[in-house]
């Protein structure tokens, strides 16, 4: 890419997109387009068609997608399968057909078998079972990928797939029905110790709620000044990486890497997606007394073991992306106590 190539960044107002946005600016590439939900609606192709044919857009980063924890995965499955389907297909189909230079999609790391051997490689993908609860967005990002491999083996594009470990960071999403582990645990233990302090006007901020309404909100979520309930056992296993990495292997990625690079050693052109994570895992137990040591909160972690723990452990072997020169640099206790500063600011 060139500091003035014209780079569409699909889903900028997400957790990676802005990253990547931010990445981006600060090595100085200043033609870089993006769309909000209400400009263009990335389901309905009529619109993502004449917005490509009238942009000339050269790089898309294709960051957009419906994304949530195990409680939306689970509830919302229809709307996660067919919403992820239907942007990536237009992004991709789009992409091209106007004769995109490059594009590179974001998958996640539960497109592999539940039960795969740890770490995880890229040859695992469809060796097995998914994990029930979040089947449907697995299945719509293994099509994706799969998307992107056939276009650039049939049509000679050069497309490319990463499939990030779970990710956090500053613009992540902190509603306690959809969010995922981290933010969740952080915001939920956050009101906790603002409980704790008998700080109700910080939590009617935080919540956007009168007091009356409160205690049902919070006790709705297991959340009091003596406790803060967790779902599941505690004892699964997560690799977590900021979104600042993130953005800087995608972007590391977009200026080295061709799909070519990836299989001019391989028999069969498949798996040519690569895992990004940071190499090492917690339980989710440590996990929530690391956040509870940051925030100070001084109650108990109750782990309630009738809800669902999900996939064990999914640690991704980062071998691959290592080989093409990236390592990520940001350990997780001082992300999370970066990530927590900022959440305290807005």
């Amino acid at each position: 890419m060139n500091l003035d190539s014209k780079i569409f960044v699909a889903g900028h107002r997400g957790l990676v997109g802005s990253s990547i946005v931010e990445i981006l600016n600060i090595k100085g590439y200043n033609n870089i387009i993006f769309k909000t939900h209400s400009e263009l609606d990335l389901k309905d192709n009529f619109k993502v068609e004449d917005f490509f044919r009238k942009e000339n857009i050269e790089y898309v980063f294709l960051c957009a997608a419906k994304v949530g924890g195990i409680l939306a995965n689970n509830t919302y499955r229809a709307d996660f399968i067919y919403e992820n389907l239907s942007i990536q297909n237009n992004v991709i189909y789009n992409s091209y057909k106007y004769g995109v230079k490059k594009l590179l999609f974001l998958g996640s790391s539960c497109i592999y078998p539940k039960n795969a051997k740890q770490p995880i490689k890229e040859e695992s993908l469809l060796s097995g079972e998914l994990e029930y609860t979040n089947e449907p967005y697995a299945i719509a990002k293994i099509a994706g990928l799969k998307m992107v491999e056939s276009f650039s083996i049939q049509y000679n594009c050069n497309f490319l797939s990463v499939m990030p470990t779970n990710l956090y960071g500053n613009n992540d999403n902190f509603n306690l029905e959809t969010s995922h582990v981290l933010p969740a645990l952080m915001r939920k233990i956050h009101l906790a110790k603002l409980l704790e302090n008998n700080d109700i006007k910080t939590i009617q901020k935080d919540t956007k709620l009168e007091n009356s309404n409160l205690k049902e909100y919070l006790e709705k979520f297991g959340i009091s000044k003596d406790r803060v309930e967790i779902w599941g056992s505690g004892k699964p296993r997560r690799e977590f990486l900021h979104s600042i990495d993130m953005a800087k292997a995608c972007v590391h990625i977009m200026e080295n890497i061709n799909f070519r690079d990836l299989t001019s050693n391989l028999k069969e052109m498949k798996n040519t997606h690569i895992n990004i994570g940071y190499g090492s895992d917690i339980s989710i137990y440590d996990l929530a007394n690391l956040i509870k040591n940051i925030i100070g909160f001084n109650g108990e972690l109750f782990f309630n073991t009738d809800k669902p723990d999900g996939t064990f452990q999914k640690l991704l072997d980062t071998t691959r992306l290592n080989s093409l020169g990236f390592k990520p640099t940001i350990d997780l206790e001082s992300g999370i106590k970066s990530v927590y500063e900022h959440y305290k600011t807005k």
